[in-house]
């Protein structure tokens, strides 16, 4: 999987998740999409940048998660897992594709 693809599974997940835990009511199916999703692009993000990037994008991606739950008390759940889906892409883009402390070889 490419870093661009990683990227983009990681932030649509936090939406798709939402969706999957609104729409059904079952609020940990919502959580099955995320862990299922993280899952996958931990390992994804071990290849393409290394260990410590890769957790320090799992604990990211918590951190948004939970930050969703605060900011759509001002902003709204879509609008707040928007923010945060394009948050979460921007930053597996920066570890995985223009990060200076990764090294290119």
């Amino acid at each position: 999987m490419t870093p661009q693809a990683t990227g983009l599974l990681a932030g649509a997940s936090l939406a798709v998740g939402f969706g999957v835990a609104q729409a059904s009511g079952v609020r940990a199916l919502g959580g099955l999409v995320l862990l299922a999703a993280v899952a996958v692009c931990a390992v994804q993000w071990r290849r393409q940048a290394g260990t410590g990037a890769a957790a320090a994008l799992v604990a990211v991606y918590a951190a948004l998660f939970t930050g969703s739950h605060l900011l759509a008390r001002a902003v709204g759940a879509w609008p707040s897992v928007a923010v945060v889906s394009l948050l979460m892409v921007a930053a597996s883009l920066y570890a995985t594709c223009f990060s200076p402390v990764r090294s290119r070889s």
